[in-house]
């Protein structure tokens, strides 16, 4: 039977890990910190830019419902997180971009911190899973 509520949940986590990880790629933009490890990202703070990272979070949420790792929500939220980041390095920066592979047109760090990124993508859904009482409920 389909839950619309835990279906509706892991989209708003996913949204959620979206909106977290575009702040924190924004914050390492302004503040300079990628551009110190040589990594040309520094998006701009724009509803075009933030709204689709929002609308993808969301949709690569339904990972959230694969049964992996039931105890272990951190190491789920970091291996669902590999899905994006696969999809980012191999597919968004080379083909769409024009960024070369794993984006290392953008710099030699790009890939890790492409990880680091979609790993607070991970982490941020998790908490709001279990901020929810999902942990609890069905891991």
């Amino acid at each position: 039977m389909i839950d619309l509520k835990r279906i509706s949940l892991v989209f708003s986590a996913g949204c959620f890990g979206g909106l977290l990880n575009s702040l924190v790629v924004w914050f390492f933009g302004i503040t300079g910190i990628t551009g110190l490890s040589g990594v040309t990202i520094a998006p701009a703070l724009t509803p075009p830019w933030l709204y689709p990272r929002i609308v993808w979070g969301g949709l690569w949420g339904f990972l959230f419902l694969l049964p992996l790792l039931k105890d272990h929500l951190w190491w789920k939220g970091f291996l669902l997180s590999l899905g994006p980041t696969i999809v980012q390095l191999f597919i968004v920066f080379p083909v769409k971009a024009q960024k070369g592979m794993l984006g290392l047109d953008l710099g030699s760090l790009t890939p890790l911190l492409v990880i680091f990124f979609n790993t607070v993508w991970g982490f941020a859904a998790i908490y709001w899973l279990i901020l929810a009482g999902e942990s609890s409920s069905r891991k």
